[in-house]
């Protein structure tokens, strides 16, 4: 992802956030914020070239990044929505994640992200997007990525949450029978999810499901308790999280399985002060950004769900962020949008 191109001249510094201190670890607020203005500025490296397949989704996560962080006017506006519309395909209606790639929906929720936060919804072909994404359900209620007809749980999430933030998912899709599907890949020795019926339960997948019932207001599904205590025990003494037993913590984690417990009403289930702990300890102090785990190199998706992560937990000077679509709270509430979410018990 070439951020460079969308970046604004700027005199360094700016208004909002700043170098926050909780937990003993100080939040390296302006070199994360160098970190993502600079992020592809090579593009002849390899990194550059080896990611263009995931292009779309590197400016949600850096547009996202830096809205939480309050200094989304370091972009440029309208050269972003200009590659978002260069990405749209004139006959499916779906989103690339780069001009000259196929559509698919894990894109299209990206670009439609990225115009949600900036307003600018009426710059694309909307109807477009809403046949694209109502022709990939399937009769069994699942959907597929894309045409060549891969099924994920992630792509129910991607289509409901692309529905939603265009207004039209009650009046499109079968939401019945993309709800039986979903529930189809409940393990019930867990009460997890996984990627279709029978397989692993994952935090990831989890998050995607639990995203989609809340989104569906169908929370009441869920076998909330046994669910919770199962994301719980990913916690591991280093305070981090991982996405099944027996794995290293990663700080992605730090989003899927915090965003699937907020949005159920357990996130007082683990201990937030290690989290918090662990998630500062993966940042850069050099170069800004946040790596998977303490030590190593920064990419601009872990960027994301470390600040995400720190903002659900409430670190000052970020934005509240919302659990659910992993945008800030202030553009759901600009939308009208009110996903499903339980409280404490």
């Amino acid at each position: 992802m070439d951020f460079t191109t969308f970046v604004k001249p700027s005199n360094g510094g700016g208004s909002g956030g700043g170098d926050a201190n909780d937990g003993g670890q100080k939040l390296q607020f302006w070199k994360h914020v160098e970190y993502i203005e600079n992020h592809g500025k090579q593009e002849d490296d390899y990194e550059y070239c080896m990611t263009e397949f995931l292009r779309m989704s590197g400016i949600y996560w850096g547009t996202t990044a830096l809205d939480i962080m309050g200094q989304l006017e370091r972009l440029e506006r309208k050269s972003i929505i200009e590659f978002v519309k260069r990405c749209q395909c004139p006959t499916t209606g779906g989103f690339a994640p780069c001009e000259g790639h196929d559509p698919h929906l894990l894109y299209t929720l990206s670009a439609i992200q990225i115009l949600c936060t900036y307003d600018a919804l009426e710059e694309i072909d909307r109807e477009a997007v809403v046949r694209f994404v109502v022709g990939l359900q399937q009769p069994d209620g699942s959907f597929f990525g894309d045409k060549w007809g891969e099924v994920d749980t992630r792509f129910s999430f991607c289509a409901v949450a692309s529905l939603t933030l265009l207004g039209r998912m009650e009046q499109t899709i079968d939401v019945e029978k993309a709800v039986k599907f979903v529930l189809s890949c409940c393990n019930q020795t867990d009460g997890g999810f996984g990627s279709k019926p029978g397989a692993e339960s994952h935090a990831g997948l989890i998050y995607c499901c639990v995203g989609f019932f809340s989104l569906t207001q169908r929370l009441h599904l869920l076998d909330v308790d046994k669910l919770g205590w199962w994301l719980c025990e990913r916690q591991l003494p280093s305070g981090g999280l991982n996405g099944r037993p027996e794995k290293l913590p990663d700080v992605c984690y730090s989003w899927w399985v915090l965003a699937s417990l907020t949005i159920m009403g357990r996130l007082h289930w683990i201990s937030s002060e290690k989290l918090q702990q662990f998630i500062l300890s993966c940042q850069d102090a050099e170069t800004g950004g946040f790596s998977d785990r303490t030590g190593n190199m920064p990419d601009i998706f872990h960027t994301l769900f470390g600040i995400g992560g720190l903002s659900l937990l409430g670190h000052s000077g970020l934005k509240a962020i919302n659990p659910t679509l992993c945008m800030p709270q202030y553009i759901i509430d600009r939308l009208g949008i009110k996903p499903q979410r339980l409280p404490r018990p």
